[in-house]
Order: structure tokens, then C-alpha cells, then sequence
């Protein structure tokens, strides 16, 4: 199956061709977030150094979210695009663990982390079982202080990657040695690794309901329901 996984969640950009699990091209770029300009032209870069022609993709693999506003919608865009123009499959995977796919070891809980400042954290728990990622805890937006006691309650081991940075030395502190920390290479997706796990999920039987899952209210959402607190709690969907 030729395959193409895109991750623009953060600042990493990642994507991958890849034939079956033969990685055939790749590139991860970690210096800007100018996603919006470089992922097309990579693209098409990737699928032509692989000697292919977009009409040879059979199926695209994308992160989906959580994360950056901007990186993620750019991804979902052009995988709604793609898919729709080439008539190709799409699958959608976590952002999470698109992340979490960089720990192996299935006698461990995964914990992927994206910064969302101010001690707020997207975070999952996640454990491999029979080759797939079983989320232990949902995927959410959280503060650390509401983190750290869900974390307490697990017996495993865990292993946090991403953007650890700024909540190792307080995890450390309260979880001690039942936690440890990934490095370098180890905190940046891997599409290659994306793009294979995708190939044994189901695709999404309708194109046009693939949106960004974004985990908190966007801008636009947070303003609208400002002006409208007659809607209460009802979802406020931004389409792509």
C-alpha cells in the first residue's frame, strides 16, 4: 500500500511515502512553524523523489490533533483534499499518539505531551496491546496540578515524551522513580512510524467529516460563544 503520513501539530513537520513498511522517502523539518508555506512543496518533493505520481497514493495517514491551531487544520486540509481529488483513503490518527509511537516497549504506560502553557498540558495515556496503542486515559487538555494525580493511580512504569521541558523537574518530584523522560530524536514524530501504524487502522468512510480535534475552544469559538451565552455549552465546530 502506497502511503502517505503528513504531522504538522507543532513545530515539527514530518511526512513520509512509504510502500507497505518500505520507507521510500521523508522529511522532518523542526526549525519554524511555516507549515502552511513548506507542506505542499514538500509533498510533492517526497512523492516525486520516490519515483511516484500523486495518482500512485492509495492512502493518506494524518495527524489530526491535538495541538497547534494552524498545524493541524493545514494537515487536515490537505488530507481532505488529496483524499478527495485523488479518491484515496484517509485515515485519521491522534496527534497524541502519532507521538507515543516512539516508545516500543509494551511493559510501560506512554505519556506524549504537547505544551499548552501555563502548566496546561495536551497529554494521553497510552500502552501497547497485540500491536496497537490502547489509550489507557482519553486524550485531553489539562492542567498538571489535575495531571499528576491521574498518573499517581497508575502501578506501570511510564515514560513521558514531547514537550517535556517545562513539567519534568514537578513530575519527577511527585512521581519519583516511576517516571522517566525520552530524549532528542525520541520527543519529534516519526511520519514513517505514522504512516505504517495507519496502514492497519480503517479508513474514514466519509471524507467530509474529518475536522481538527482540537481538545480546547478555538479563538473563534471562545469569541462566538462570548456573543451567543444563550447557546450554553453546544459545540461550535470550525470545518476545514
Amino acid at each position: 500500500m502506497i502511503t502517505l503520513a503528513i504531522d504538522t501539530s507543532n513545530r515539527p513537520l514530518t511526512v513520509a511515502v512509504l510502500d507497505g513498511k518500505q520507507l521510500l522517502a521523508t522529511t522532518t523539518l523542526t526549525t519554524h512553524r511555516k507549515h502552511a508555506e513548506f507542506l505542499l512543496p514538500i509533498v510533492e518533493e517526497l512523492v516525486a523523489r520516490a519515483e511516484l505520481t500523486p495518482t500512485d497514493l492509495q492512502r493518506i495517514v494524518v495527524a489530526y490533533g491535538p495541538g497547534s491551531y494552524t498545524g493541524i487544520r493545514m494537515a487536515v486540509t490537505l488530507a481532505k483534499t488529496l483524499s478527495s481529488t485523488l479518491n484515496i483513503e484517509i485515515v485519521t490518527v491522534s496527534s497524541l499518539l502519532s507521538l507515543a509511537l516512539n516508545e516500543s516497549r509494551p511493559d510501560v504506560l506512554i505519556n506524549p505531551i504537547f505544551d499548552g502553557r501555563n502548566q496546561n498540558m495536551f497529554t494521553g495515556l497510552y500502552r501497547w496491546h497485540d500491536n496497537e496503542l490502547i489509550p489507557v486515559i482519553e486524550d485531553q487538555h489539562i492542567n498538571l496540578v489535575d495531571w499528576l494525580p491521574k498518573l499517581k493511580q497508575q502501578t506501570l512504569p511510564i515514560i513521558a515524551l514531547g514537550e517535556i521541558n517545562n513539567f519534568t523537574s514537578i513530575m519527577k518530584e511527585q512521581l519519583g522513580e516511576r517516571i522517566s523522560f525520552r530524549s532528542e530524536l525520541m520527543n519529534i514524530p516519526n511520519a514513517a512510524k505514522l504512516g505504517i501504524y495507519g496502514q492497519q487502522l480503517e479508513p474514514v468512510k466519509v471524507v467530509g467529516t474529518v475536522v481538527p480535534n482540537y481538545l480546547r475552544l478555538t479563538k473563534a469559538e471562545a469569541d462566538w460563544r462570548k456573543e451567543h451565552p444563550e447557546a450554553g455549552d453546544g459545540n461550535y465546530v470550525e470545518k476545514v
